[in-house]
């Protein structure tokens, strides 16, 4: 089992989307960028996704700057270039082209000395479709609370 520190996580997909398939990325980042992120300075929230000329690219993910890396930090806005195999690519263009899909970030981490992304081919949910979502997890949540009192109970 590889080791995995999860630095950035992006819950709000995960509200909005339901994820249909996840794929592994590589970043390309700068030496500066790196040692921020491996001290957890990082934001996918506001981040999307895009396909250009058969490269995938990461938009408004946010990295701090390093403190110490003065001339040599970057803009914490930039774009960033992902890094997938073709395959992986042509399978997400050919979705993302069906309506209704889209391509999100969900995670960054590092796994090993690398630092990866996890990004997943979704859908996106209606307001009635998260609705349904709250209501199943309130009834889960006073089944476990039924649950416990009646543990204690005995």
């Amino acid at each position: 089992m590889e080791n995995k520190k999860i630095i950035a996580q992006n819950k709000k997909a995960y509200y909005d989307y339901f994820i249909e398939q996840t794929f592994e990325a590589g970043l390309v980042l700068v030496g500066t960028e790196v040692k921020s992120m491996r001290m957890s300075n990082c934001s996918i929230k506001e981040s999307f996704i895009r396909i250009d000329k058969g490269e995938v690219f990461i938009y408004n993910m946010h990295i701090n700057p390093y403190e110490r890396g003065n001339i040599f930090n970057k803009d914490p806005l930039r774009t960033r270039k992902l890094l997938l195999n073709k395959r992986e690519i042509n399978k997400l263009i050919g979705s993302s082209k069906v309506k209704g899909y889209t391509v999100v970030p969900t995670k960054v981490y590092i796994k090993g000395s690398h630092i990866k992304m996890e990004i997943a081919l979704a859908k996106g949910k209606k307001n009635y479709d998260k609705r349904d979502e709250i209501g199943k997890r309130d009834a889960e949540r006073r089944i476990k609370q039924a649950m416990s009192e009646k543990n204690r109970g005995m």
